[in-house]
């Protein structure tokens, strides 16, 4: 234990918690204004997101001290996996029986208490360490690519893989089912199978995502309105025709990059955030950064992000196993395409998914997983450093 401590790898741990920091300080001015308005002290977002990261780095340093090899327990997966199954089908159930716990035209959340789990960011830390465990055990095989064997030998995984994220895609949640996706690929990809499975696998995963998509449609109409999703789609070709009936979120994240200019309006000086940008402390929260810290604040900090990113993935390239390569690539992919969506979804060239902002957004079950995950990675630094691999 002594010796991980001494041999802390700074080049993820400084990026990590400035992240975590600019998140709580961001959170609160986001969210300080909704709170009243919900009737609630002003605090009360600050102060979870407190907990919330508190907890995230006990448990990330409980993942930092664990032995790696405790990961790759077949027992703790298959639990972990079968859990994750079940609390899907429950949130599949009760939007079935209950369409009132939908949330933004979603039933992806679980209600404990004062706050809201979500399964989804469990079910991304889970399907990457199954894919690495999995693949790094068969990687071998896969000089021997014929049809039947790469079935035989990958079947499971990728049917486990897409289960959940089929179970996903019907809560109806497509941008979470979309990050579950992309791990896939990615995961599938670096393992070493043959690039036309790859592939396969890929036009496999658009195919069902298409047919997610229409029998949404089709219960849209049979219902006689307009789903969440399809508003929110239809407000990305149209933003400012459909200001209110799904494009407000859009036209005001512009309207704030605008208010913003290079330097910002000063911090806590947002116009925004006073009930004209919905949900400002969640996935918009980068539009706030921006309207307050201007462009150079928000460059800052997409620095800050995407040099975690290549850190991660640095790691994975020198990585002595493929299981660690693994992991790494798993963890930064999906750090990658959560905060690709985003973005993207923030500036308008793609469709808002409802995806947060890794590290800054509000929300326990996302920046507790985080934690964990950057907890796997300063564990993956130090067996490098062990065995012997320049990281520094």
């Amino acid at each position: 234990m002594k010796t991980k401590l001494k041999h802390l790898d700074y080049w993820l741990l400084v990026p990590f918690l400035l992240l975590v920091a600019t998140g709580i300080v961001m959170v609160y001015s986001a969210s300080s204004n909704v709170a009243v308005t919900q009737g609630l002290n002003n605090l009360v977002y600050l102060r979870r997101q407190v907990l919330f990261v508190l907890c995230g780095l006990i448990l990330g340093g409980l993942a930092y001290l664990l032995k790696l090899d405790k990961l790759k327990s077949t027992k703790l997966i298959a639990g972990l996996l079968l859990l994750v199954v079940l609390l899907l089908l429950f949130l599949l159930v009760r939007r079935h029986f209950d369409p009132s716990s939908e949330i933004n035209g979603a039933s992806s959340w679980i209600k404990i208490g004062p706050i809201n789990m979500q399964p989804l960011e469990l079910a991304k830390l889970i399907l990457i360490l199954y894919l690495a465990k999995i693949y790094s055990q068969r990687w071998f095989n896969f000089s021997q690519q014929g049809l039947r064997k790469f079935w035989h030998e990958l079947w499971p995984p990728i049917i486990v893989a897409i289960l959940i994220i089929f179970l996903t895609a019907l809560q109806p949640d497509l941008g979470g089912a979309a990050i579950l996706a992309t791990v896939l690929v990615l995961m599938s990809f670096a393992s070493g199978i043959d690039l036309k499975y790859v592939i396969v696998i890929g036009i496999s995963l658009i195919a069902l995502f298409t047919s997610v998509y229409f029998y949404f449609q089709k219960e849209s109409l049979t219902l006689g309105h307009s789903s969440y999703q399809l508003r929110r789609l239809m407000a990305f070709y149209h933003p400012f025709e459909l200001e209110k009936s799904g494009g407000s979120q859009l036209v005001n994240s512009y309207y704030a990059i605008n208010n913003g200019g290079l330097w910002g309006r000063g911090l806590g000086n947002s116009i925004q955030k006073l009930g004209y940008l919905p949900e400002p402390h969640t996935d918009f929260i980068l539009a706030i950064i921006a309207e307050e810290l201007g462009v150079i604040g928000v460059i800052i900090i997409l620095t800050a992000l995407f040099f975690l990113i290549a850190r991660i993935v640095y790691l994975g390239v020198l990585a002595p196993t493929v299981y660690l390569s693994l992991l790494s690539y798993g963890i930064a992919g999906v750090i990658f395409i959560q905060s690709f969506f985003n973005i993207g979804g923030m500036l308008g060239i793609l469709p808002i998914t409802g995806v947060t902002l890794p590290f800054i957004s509000y929300g326990g079950s996302s920046i507790i997983i985080l934690s964990i995950c950057m907890g796997i990675m300063l564990n993956v630094s130090i067996n490098l450093r062990q065995s012997g691999k320049e990281t520094t």
